[in-house]
């Protein structure tokens, strides 16, 4: 295996633990497998609230920091697009 295969095999890892997380945090039973390679915007299709999503960027950014050494600003941007990219759809508050 070459080291861009590597890396993007550990890429791909990290993709699936994050979103496995999203998925976990947010009380849904789904896993990236479960949405993987689906064209449609399943994403807007499952909901969770702020702190869920706050809870959710704060593991992920700490989780990308650990596995990719990745200096904490470079990590923020990592999970800020992929919140953008593929986060679930924040519900609206009851209050």
């Amino acid at each position: 295996m070459t080291r861009i295969e590597q890396k993007k095999s550990r890429d791909r890892l990290i993709l699936e633990a994050l979103i496995d997380k999203m998925f976990e945090i947010a009380g849904h039973n789904l896993k990236f497998d479960d949405v993987e390679g689906r064209k449609d915007n399943w994403y807007q299709q499952y909901t969770m609230s702020e702190d869920e999503n706050k809870e959710w960027l704060k593991w992920g950014i700490d989780y990308i920091r650990k596995k990719r050494r990745m200096p904490k600003k470079l990590a923020e941007r990592e999970m800020l697009f992929l919140n953008l990219y593929c986060g679930l759809k924040l519900s609206e508050n009851e209050n």
